[in-house]
């Protein structure tokens, strides 16, 4: 079982995500936004951060930034039903473990979270 932090801000993807997740057996705290996630990273310890690309307030690559420079070692995932912004997130390979599309099945979700959690990650 894995702490997984989801930052998802369309309803219906986020419930999905976490059901899927939870299935597996992890325990995901979800919120809407980038800004929300960093709260929740100063409060809590997770072992994945899982994040879409396009929120409002502060966006998956710019949540993705600072995690990696004040979470180092922290696993990222990134979703994206965009294909330019699957492409900018290209340029962040040493902090990202994957960037996986949309829509996706459950299977495919869990997959790539059970894949980035067992990489090996440098610790902070």
């Amino acid at each position: 079982m894995a702490r997984i932090l989801l930052a998802e801000d369309e309803a219906s993807v986020r419930a999905f995500v976490t059901r899927a997740l939870e299935s597996r057996d992890h325990e995901v705290t979800a919120v809407e936004n980038g800004s929300q996630a960093l709260e929740a990273l100063e409060t809590a310890s997770f072992d994945l951060l899982l994040t879409d690309i396009v929120m409002p307030q502060l966006d998956g690559i710019a949540l993705a930034l600072k995690v990696g420079k004040e979470f180092p070692g922290l696993p990222i995932v990134l979703m994206t039903g965009y294909t330019a912004e699957r492409e900018r997130a290209h340029n962040l390979d040493a902090l990202v473990h994957e960037v996986i599309g949309k829509p996706f099945s459950l299977v495919e979700i869990c997959d790539a979270i059970d894949a980035a959690l067992a990489a090996p990650h440098p610790q902070a």
